[in-house]
């Protein structure tokens, strides 16, 4: 076996793949499926290929990857007209698993190159084409691809793979929750350097913008970096890079949503207050009880706690205390994924487990300030949330 190439940024370890591959695999065969097709152009959304490869789907580029239940895989993605790259079984020091690499240079912005991708899948898939072939992440497998093999590979049994990996996928081994405290440890330091450098005449960006340059220096290679800033009584909802260009003043309530990932890949993320100035009176109410607001929720989302019920119990809490029901989402579970099942609403069918990382975050406007806190839990061995952020709850008052 190579040594892993110190190219990799915390490189997930060998075995903790192979236990992937292995439990998938058997799930496969119990499914009779013979191989999964997935595809991922983002590292916030594309777990699958993390997942199952440990390399990144980014930059818009597509990365597919067909995973054979009895053979290593193969990866389609960005390269040059004819690439066929055949590795070794020890994987080179940075590829493990993956038996061959495909390489076409396709782009979604040029229409008329989308069949490249989806040629060089069908050629990988010929040898299922009257078998089963499981299909992962539906939202991230676009449609000039399932055209092209649906129509060219009519043979195969197409079916929803989710079904199959996301129960293994959400359930997090040791060496995963440990890189999930490390984000989260990473996070903590960040937002107080970020936090103490809130003062007003700057602008919303120069705070974001120092939130990511901290982030990419402990590690971290993918985030989304939510500022909002209003004078109470005007309140504002969450603006990314391009809508981040007021400037703060003085009595401003402000807020920032630190959202990436950490070294290894994985997600957590924090939100703090300040106020520039002394929080008023109806700001610590406020802020008391948002944090009532989650104390509630984590002592309904225990292990086998069905989402729909937790999603049920938080909105009813909300409406006894005068507050606007949740509508969107406020806890969800966080892996490779920025958001992974199970959500916490009345739609989803995955009960909550122990292991499982979970984002909560709930958010509403009340009293003119827009109100928000965010931080990660681990279900723990005793069936509770943990709180993993160390950051203390509060408002800062910036003076």
């Amino acid at each position: 076996m190579p040594q892993l190439s110190d190219r990799t940024n915390t490189p997930i370890s060998t075995e903790e793949l192979e236990r992937r591959w292995s439990a998938i695999r058997a799930a496969m065969a119990d499914r009779k499926i013979d191989a999964l097709l997935m595809q991922s152009t983002n590292d916030g959304v594309g777990g699958y290929v993390k997942y199952f490869t440990d390399q990144n789907a980014g930059g818009g580029y597509p990365v597919t990857v067909v995973f054979p239940r009895d053979d290593r895989m193969t990866m389609v993605c960005q390269g040059a007209f004819g690439q066929d790259d055949t590795l070794p079984p020890e994987g080179d020091g940075v590829r493990r698993g993956i038996k061959r690499v495909l390489g076409t240079p396709s782009f979604a912005s040029a229409d008329y190159s989308l069949a490249y991708d989806a040629e060089l899948a069908q050629k990988v898939l010929e040898p299922y084409r009257n078998g089963s072939v499981g299909l992962l992440g539906y939202g991230s497998l676009p449609i000039s691809l399932m055209d092209q093999l649906r129509k060219n590979l009519p043979g195969v049994s197409w079916v929803d793979a989710g079904s199959i990996v996301d129960p293994i996928k959400v359930l997090k081994s040791p060496e995963e929750l440990r890189r999930i405290r490390g984000t989260a440890a990473m996070q903590d330091k960040v937002i107080d350097t970020v936090l103490r450098a809130v003062a007003p005449g700057k602008r919303e960006i120069d705070i974001g913008a120092l939130a990511e340059y901290q982030c990419r220096l402990n590690g971290s290679e993918q985030g989304l970096f939510l500022v909002s800033s209003h004078q109470p009584g005007k309140p504002s909802f969450w603006f990314d890079k391009h809508n981040q260009n007021r400037v703060l003043q003085k009595g401003d309530w402000f807020n920032i949503l630190v959202e990436t990932n950490g070294p290894g890949g994985y997600w957590t993320e924090i939100s703090r207050p300040c106020v520039i100035g002394k929080a008023t009176q109806q700001m610590k109410d406020e802020f008391a009880f948002i944090l009532e607001a989650r104390r509630f929720t984590l002592s309904t989302a225990q292990a086998g706690a069905s989402c729909r019920d937790v999603w049920n119990e938080y909105n009813a809490f909300l409406r006894k205390n005068g507050k606007s029901e949740e509508r969107r989402l406020y806890f969800h579970g966080q892996g490779y994924d920025l958001v992974e099942r199970p959500l916490v609403r009345a739609d989803e069918p995955m009960q909550i487990e122990k292991t499982m990382n979970f984002a909560c975050h709930p958010t509403y406007i009340s009293g003119g300030l827009f109100m928000t806190i965010c931080d990660n839990y681990v279900i723990g061995d005793q069936g509770v949330p943990e709180h993993i952020h160390t950051y203390p709850e509060r408002i800062l008052e910036i003076n």
